[in-house]
């Protein structure tokens, strides 16, 4: 058996270094920024120190934390049962561009471009790792020697103490509390940054599972994710209780069933529908429009691939949407697109003249929101350039006025008092999830205006479904396919 040198109740110091490099052999050239003589492993703190920062790491360098656990009144390379490790305290990534007012051009930073690395821009630079976050096992573990777990043998080390073996204390830097969020640029000016070093004890299975986490994030890293990508991933171990994170999992599993559901019966819907009559033209326009918007809004706050491909992808079914709603056709001649537009019979020419009148009471308030909430931003709020104010001022209206944009189809429903037209599997599963995310509005961060557009949905859904109970069902209406059943009672017959 390999038994725990903590059940022997030493008395330990914890005593955190820095050094510009990955190895030390003695005391040269390395900085005490945290000693806790009197270390107790079953009391948690968190401290705050100011640590030197060398002109070799302000100029685009590394920063080592070395963390001991030794004897206490020994230096640590003077104690053979000292255990340390090691973390780098920097890290290398491409700065966020600094957000400026685009009327007068005063950033958020006043910062000299002189103190800015050369293209700072495009190539990674040194962060500064404002966390440090330390476990120690304290569970009074006894471990088979003959079968020790392989991923917590790689933090054990062993000492001989008479006829029995020990392994002294585990000690675990928590990488996953590194957020990006936590990050700070180091300029040739800073010669001083601060570092929380925070400390808490940990058990046996929740070490385990912490190693394997990180481990599945440095994976992640190698085959090509991003910091901010790995981050992501991180947040979601972190910042969620587990069990709630169990819980999430769950009910994700229903959304992404809903989610296809509701994209197969869409493409199932429009690639048979033949005819316009009762669908509001503008609001799949809308709905086109408000997609490849969030899709750009996405690009440019360089979101994780995980999210920028599926809203990739839905854009361009919208547009194929467009394309039938709108009865084009596209004919090459030789390199040049020729676009040419279906006629309209005339129940479509009617379900147009609602869609136009719905539209025309509705731009008396959506315009005037829209420029104003525009004017306003550009005023009080900076951004990195021209575009992202466009692309920001856009996706701004569509979460605050979307929805505006779907009473077009409520007005086509009661002028017409029909609801056969519409695409109802579809919209039961997209409802679904409305409910499911309404579920999460208040307990998942996300934007305010996103978390207003969950409620502000499930509004008009109660809508469309009070008008489904309201208009009684007419068999000589035409479905959601250009079809009535009338008609095709007589087809029937005369084929027969």
């Amino acid at each position: 058996c390999v038994w725990p040198y903590l059940a022997r109740r030493p008395k330990l110091q914890l005593s955190v270094y820095t050094t510009t490099r990955s190895s030390i052999g003695a005391e040269s050239n390395i900085d005490l920024v945290l000693n806790v003589e009197d270390f107790d492993i079953e009391s948690k703190f968190e401290r705050t120190v100011n640590v030197s920062v060398p002109k070799k790491t302000r100029n685009n360098g590394t920063l080592y934390a070395f963390v001991f656990l030794h004897h206490a009144g020994i230096l640590p390379w003077h104690d053979g049962k000292q255990v340390h490790i090691v973390s780098p305290l920097t890290t290398y990534m491409i700065p966020k561009p600094e957000e400026i007012n685009l009327l007068t051009g005063e950033s958020a930073t006043q910062q000299i471009e002189a103190e800015k690395q050369p293209n700072a821009l495009d190539e990674p630079v040194s962060h500064w790792r404002s966390r440090l976050t330390l476990n120690v096992m304290v569970e009074d573990f006894v471990f088979d020697g003959s079968s020790l777990p392989a991923d917590v043998h790689r933090y054990m080390k062993m000492v001989q103490l008479g006829k029995t073996v020990h392994y002294l204390p585990i000690l675990f830097i928590d990488q996953l509390s590194n957020r990006v969020k936590d990050l700070m640029v180091i300029n040739r000016s800073t010669t001083e940054l601060p570092l929380t070093v925070s400390y808490d004890k940990i058990s046996l299975g929740k070490l385990r599972f912490w190693i394997h986490m990180q481990d599945a994030v440095y994976s992640l890293q190698q085959f090509g994710f991003s910091e901010k990508d790995a981050d992501e991933v991180k947040g979601i171990f972190v910042d969620t209780n587990l069990y709630f994170l169990a819980l999430t999992f769950f009910v994700a599993a229903f959304h992404l069933l809903f989610d296809f559901l509701a994209f197969k019966n869409d493409i199932s819907f429009w690639k048979k529908k033949r005819s316009m009559i009762g669908m509001s033209t503008k609001a799949v326009l809308w709905r086109c429009f408000s997609t490849v918007v969030i899709f750009l809004f996405l690009l440019d706050e360089q979101t994780s691939l995980l999210v920028l491909i599926p809203a990739g992808v839905g854009a361009v079914i919208e547009l194929w949407k467009v394309k039938k709603a709108l009865k084009m056709t596209i004919r090459w001649q030789g390199l040049r697109p020729k676009f040419q537009f279906g006629a309209y019979n005339d129940s479509e020419k009617k379900t147009e003249e609602y869609d136009a009148q719905a539209m025309k009471y509705l731009s008396y308030l959506l315009y005037p929101l829209c420029i104003g909430g525009a004017g306003y931003s550009l005023l009080n709020v900076k951004y990195k350039s021209w575009y992202s104010w466009l692309i920001n001022s856009f996706v701004n209206g569509v979460y605050a006025f979307g929805f505006l944009f779907m009473l077009p189809q409520l007005f086509v429903n009661y002028k017409m008092k029909s609801v056969a037209h519409l695409p109802w599997k579809a919209f039961t599963y997209k409802a679904f999830n409305t409910f499911i995310d309404d579920i999460f509005a208040f307990i998942i961060t996300m934007p305010t205006s996103h978390r207003l557009a969950c409620f502000r949905d499930d509004v008009v859904f109660l809508v469309y479904l009070y008008q489904r109970w309201l208009y009684p069902v007419d068999k000589s209406r035409v479905n959601e396919y250009g079809e009535s059943y009338e008609e095709k009672l007589k087809k029937k017959a005369h084929r027969e």
